[in-house]
């Protein structure tokens, strides 16, 4: 029963994200977000067909051991754009940590400005890294690790929804310029929308993404504080 349970689940979620990403490269509307979508469709059956989490479980965490050699996959779009990179190193470099500083302070200043307090607070900062890494920053700063996880998740959806918009709003077309927009602020998630873009956007993105995590895990322990007297 458990094997077919997890089977069964393991390919609505396939087949949950196949189609919502259809719909998504068809329509192109940010709120068709295929991660938004597929999830709401996921949660609507489990309530639909009385399932649980914990029935659920085995089938996240097979897709989530997935995000490993997914994230490593991303290294082939970026030897594709290789003299891209290397063309613009320095500007690529110095907007991604400007980006990934400018997104710290802005939250844990929106926090204080809203009576967050300090374990929130520290929770809340590195949001925009992806989880392994941000769950760690949280951890040794001395937040919660289980909050920090929820707000970078968060931050993922509403970045990758919103995010294009926003920067076709703002008139932004350059591929680079929105996968690396992409990739600082909404991680992983970005980095795939950034990639069904196009295969430039999508490896800036995973460029941003990478150097956003390095450099928030380094800068953490002396630039949080900052905010947080």
């Amino acid at each position: 029963m458990k094997l077919l349970l997890f089977a069964g689940y393991l390919l609505v979620t396939v087949g949950a994200y196949l189609i919502t990403r259809r719909i998504f490269l068809h329509f192109r509307y940010p709120l068709l977000n295929p991660v938004f979508l597929s999830t709401v469709a996921i949660i609507a059956l489990l309530q639909a067909t009385g399932g649980t989490l914990a029935d659920y479980q085995p089938a996240k965490d097979a897709m989530t051991f997935l995000l490993g050699p997914a994230t490593v996959a991303l290294a082939l779009p970026l030897y594709h754009n290789r003299g891209v990179l290397r063309k613009q190193a320095l500007p690529v470099f110095a907007g991604v940590v400007a980006g990934s500083l400018a997104t710290i302070a802005a939250v844990l200043l929106a926090g204080r400005v809203a009576g967050l307090g300090r374990g929130v607070l520290i929770s809340l900062g590195p949001k925009s890294v992806t989880v392994p890494i941000a769950v760690e920053i949280s951890r040794i700063a001395g937040g919660e690790p289980t909050l920090t996880a929820a707000f970078v998740v968060a931050t993922g959806m509403i970045g990758s929804i919103l995010g294009p918009m926003l920067l076709s709003a703002a008139r932004v077309k350059n591929p680079v310029a929105r996968g690396l927009a992409l990739g600082t602020v909404s991680h992983g998630q970005g980095t795939a929308v950034a990639l069904m873009e196009g295969e430039t956007a999508g490896a800036m993105g995973g460029v941003a993404m990478a150097i956003a995590a390095v450099c928030t895990a380094l800068i953490a322990p002396y630039y949080f504080p900052l905010f947080l007297r």
